[in-house]
């Protein structure tokens, strides 16, 4: 059921930060589902633009520019937000990550992902907080499981892991203004820089799936399906947890169960 239209100024918003890429475009659509407005926000604009226009009509999907690490522009952000309505969701999406090892990671890395995948949501969060309040509304952090546990990029998931902790910050300290505060944490998502990946090497998702007890890998709609759930009204009593979307790798490693099922501990 799509939201209905409303005046400039009334409508109930969802804020996506990343809203170009494969899993930011998912959860815009999914969140267009009960929002009056999505605000499809990342700095690359031309790429939020062509997101907006492929997801619904002008007005609708909106794109705009902002460097999600800098204060000006996150602040002229917010207000472009509050030109257009409430904001009622604001998921913090944007990220990435650079050195894959902990030798590999120079403190210029060390810093520029910290602030790109933790300090960037504090900002966005800061920013939007009085319409949060005014709205009683959610806030969700697009964590990882690197957040959760050791798989590399060691920059990136030091900042996941922080991230997960300001998520329940937020949700203490701001449960008495009704804002729920919650996190989902992906693992390996079918995106197109995987795809990429798999161009190089045809094997990449057949070796990745081994390691996932459902034996796939998530796919960018798995992820909105779950940032939808906890924006909406049956996740009313949930504020402060990270739910893991992940085709059950957190639970324990398929290969790894597999090995030990046909060795001699068994």
């Amino acid at each position: 059921m799509q939201a209905a239209k409303t005046s400039p100024g009334s409508g109930t918003i969802a804020i996506v930060t990343g809203g170009a890429g494969d899993i930011g475009r998912a959860i815009a659509a999914r969140l267009g589902e009960d929002h009056d407005i999505i605000l499809l926000v990342d700095i690359d604009l031309a790429a939020a633009e062509k997101a907006a226009r492929d997801l619904g009509p002008e007005g609708r999907f909106v794109a705009v520019r902002c460097d999600i690490t800098d204060v000006e522009s996150v602040a002229d952000m917010a207000a472009r937000a509050r030109a257009l309505g409430t904001v009622r969701t604001l998921v913090n999406n944007a990220g990435g990550a650079h050195a894959v090892s902990l030798h590999d990671t120079t403190p210029e890395i060390w810093r520029s992902d910290n602030v790109l995948n933790l300090e960037a949501a504090f900002l966005c969060f800061r920013a939007v907080e009085d319409m949060l309040k005014a709205s009683k509304g959610s806030l969700i952090n697009i964590s990882s499981v690197n957040g959760m546990n050791v798989f590399g990029h060691p920059a990136y998931s030091a900042a996941k892991a922080g991230l997960l902790h300001f998520t329940k910050l937020v949700a203490v300290e701001y449960g008495k203004f009704g804002i729920r505060a919650n996190a989902v944490a992906p693992g390996t998502v079918r995106t197109q820089l995987w795809e990429a990946r798999a161009a190089a090497n045809p094997n990449v998702f057949e070796e990745a799936r081994r390691w996932y007890p459902l034996q796939r890998v998530v796919d960018p709609v798995d992820v909105a399906n779950a940032v939808g759930f906890l924006a909406s009204p049956l996740a009313a009593a949930i504020s402060g947890v990270c739910l893991p979307v992940d085709c059950g790798l957190t639970a324990g490693q398929a290969e790894l169960a597999r090995t030990f099922s046909q060795s001699d501990h068994y």
